[in-house]
């Protein structure tokens, strides 16, 4: 299946491909203030609408982890990082997912506060 998603104004939009199994919550200082409900897929699978410089970037502790923001709105509609394996991954933020019902995909609590 083929999702669209993009941040609030549009300026940063996407496609991504996949099926959405489940979702990740995490409750590390930038997850639980911007309450992303997270999709992990290889990064093959998400491709950019938007030119690649219409959305920022922010990096903080290790500085792995690239937090892609819409300067406009500031609405985060991804992230992008590397899995264990070293493998490109995209962070999708399901919350800016075009038409899916939230409520029926299961969500897993992570523990990035400790982590």
């Amino acid at each position: 299946m083929i999702y669209q998603g993009s941040c609030h104004c549009g300026q940063v939009a996407y496609e991504v491909e996949g099926e959405i199994q489940g979702a990740l919550a995490c409750n590390c200082s930038m997850c639980q203030r911007k309450g992303s409900l997270l999709w992990f897929v290889p990064r093959a699978q998400f491709r950019l609408r938007t030119p690649e410089d219409a959305a920022a970037t922010y990096t903080f502790n290790k500085h792995v982890i690239k937090h892609r923001f819409c300067p406009t709105c500031g609405i985060h509609p991804y992230a992008e990082g590397v899995d264990p394996k070293g493998n490109p991954m995209a962070a999708i933020n399901l919350r800016c997912i075009e038409g899916i019902d939230l409520d029926a995909i299961p969500v897993q609590h992570y523990d990035g506060r400790d982590s």
